[in-house]
Parts: C-alpha cells; sequence; structure tokens
C-alpha cells in the first residue's frame, strides 16, 4: 500500500531549542522519499523518528546556512554506514558547491554511499521519475535559496458502475487504460467514457524567503504546503529584515493559492506559545492547519 505523509524531523531556525531541533522533514512518497533540509540533530531525529537511512532517496537543500544542512554529512556517512544500495539524488544551489563539497567530506569515513550530485542553478524541472516532476524555483534570501515542488501526472480514475454498462472487467480494463480504447464488434469503448479526471497530488516545499513570485508559484494548488514561519505578525519588521516570512504571509499565500493543507515550520526561539502561530494562520486561511512539532507526522490529504 502506498504511503504519502511528512515526517517532520526539526522545527526550529536558527537555535534550536529543548523541544526543536534544527530543520529536517522526509516526505514519503510511495516507493520514494526525499529529505528536506537536513539540519544539525537530523540522524539522531531520523532514529527517534523510526526512519531509515534506507529510506531516502533524494536530499534537497534550499540554501546552505547551517540550521538547513549541518546535518548532512552525518545523513551521507549513515548511508555508507548502513551499505545503502540504490542511489541517492542530492539537489542544491549550484551557487554552494564548495560548501556541499566540505559537508559531503566533513570527515574521514568509508565512502560507498553513491550520491549523485545534480546541483540547481535555474528554475524549472530538475528531476524526473515514477513520482512525477520534481521543481524548483528561487527564492528571495540574503543567500541564494530554492524551494521545491513535487508535481504528480494526473491521470483517470475507472468508474466501476460504467465499466459495467459497457461489459467491460478483468484483463479488459487494464488494456482499456494502456491504449485508450477497447472495440467490441462495431462499438468503439473510449477510456473517456468510463473513468473522470483524477488530478495528481502536488506537495510545495518552502524556506527561507520573503514574500516573491517563487513562494506563489510553489504554492499554487499544493495539497500540501510545508512553509517557513519564522515569526508572528508583530515582527514583521524582522522577517522583511531578514529575509523571511510571518504566519500571518504564509497563511495569505496558502488562500490565494488555493492550496489544501498548511504546515507552519521554522519557529524562531524568540516564540514559546506554538498556539500563537495557529490562531494568527487561522485568521487567514480556512483550510486545514498544522504547526509543526518535532517527530509528528503529517499526512497527505485525500485526492480533490
Amino acid at each position: 500500500m502506498s504511503v504519502r505523509e511528512l515526517v517532520v524531523l526539526g522545527t526550529a531556525s536558527q537555535v534550536p531549542g529543548r523541544t526543536r531541533n534544527h530543520n529536517g522533514y522526509l516526505l514519503r512518497w510511495d516507493a520514494e522519499g526525499f529529505l528536506f533540509d537536513p539540519g544539525e540533530g537530523t540522524q539522531r531525529q531520523m532514529l527517534f523518528a523510526g526512519v531509515s537511512a534506507s529510506a531516502i532517496n533524494r536530499i534537497c537543500l534550499t540554501h546552505f546556512h547551517g540550521d538547513h544542512c549541518l546535518g548532512l554529512p552525518g545523513v551521507v556517512q549513515r548511508l555508507s554506514l548502513d551499505d545503502v544500495q540504490h542511489p541517492v539524488h542530492a539537489h542544491y544551489p549550484a551557487s554552494g558547491q564548495e560548501y556541499f563539497d566540505r559537508l559531503r567530506h566533513a570527515s574521514v569515513f568509508h565512502d560507498t554511499a553513491q550520491i549523485v550530485e545534480e546541483p540547481v542553478s535555474e528554475d524549472g524541472v530538475i528531476a524526473k521519475g515514477e513520482f512525477g516532476e520534481l521543481r524548483a524555483r528561487q527564492l528571495d534570501h540574503p543567500v541564494e535559496s530554492f524551494g521545491y515542488q513535487l508535481v504528480e501526472p494526473g491521470g483517470r480514475r475507472m468508474l466501476p458502475e460504467l465499466l459495467d454498462r459497457f461489459g467491460i472487467t478483468g484483463s479488459e480494463i487494464g488494456e482499456l487504460q494502456r491504449t485508450g480504447a477497447l472495440r467490441f464488434g462495431s462499438r468503439t469503448v473510449t477510456v473517456e467514457q468510463v473513468s473522470v479526471v483524477r488530478r495528481g497530488q502536488r506537495f510545495a516545499f518552502v524556506m527561507d524567503t520573503r514574500l516573491c513570485d517563487g513562494v506563489y508559484e510553489l504554492a499554487e494548488r499544493a495539497d500540501l504546503l510545508v512553509i517557513e514561519s519564522t515569526f508572528l505578525d508583530e515582527d514583521a519588521g524582522l522577517a522583511e529584515e531578514y529575509g523571511h516570512l510571518t504566519a500571518r504571509q504564509a497563511a495569505q499565500v496558502a488562500a490565494e493559492s488555493k492550496v489544501t493543507k498548511l504546515v507552519l515550520t521554522h519557529f524562531s526561539q524568540r516564540y514559546d506559545d506554538p498556539t500563537k502561530f495557529y490562531d494568527e494562520a487561522k485568521d487567514i486561511f480556512g483550510g486545514d492547519v498544522v504547526v509543526a512539532a518535532d517527530l509528528s507526522r503529517v499526512s497527505m490529504p485525500k485526492r480533490r
């Protein structure tokens, strides 16, 4: 059975706290695992969350500030230690190649992991597979930063009552899905006659940034939007100065972009009451709002 869920490994921003580790997010997408922004301590958080290194197929770094990448050495070395056999693709801003190189080889270890480096230098589709398309969009932060969007291709959902009406059963259903049409004597039945369009699901990951076009492009019609909300609206000036979002801004993006479920994360250590983030976002966004907590799991919404 396929599983689509977000495993939250860490939710702090620059400084971790007693209950919040540095960033880290594993997206389980059927048979694929996407690890986003592994901050310091990610390897240990994976242990607590019951996530093995073999669950990782792709690593996506938004930028090279420490709270988003200092866990990379431990994760890479764990891939070798656990003898993970499949290749792990690494996406990161090309401008930070020297930092990736240092993190990739931060200490002496028996290096056997198959790390496929795929630096990102511009907006667009950066990978394709059974999962669909992985896209990147540049954000607005003091250092170059990219957000990521996972887009599943659309398909069709077969309707049993219409299949029955046309007498299509067994292997004929699969053949109809593959070929698009079946001929019965002088009659032709098309797949459109017995199915409805099934929209592919979308996931978006937006970290350190001010409001910009890239934020909205990534969030557009996302079923699940994971987005930084470092500050509350009362500190909007600080958010703008340091290149971050407030919970209110994140909620506004979600509302305007027709997002289904909004996940707030990357919280400044200056706040000790997470309900304030929820209240501020819920005042703007009418959909599901989740204030992320370390080691929690957030399921993908049901298909629209």
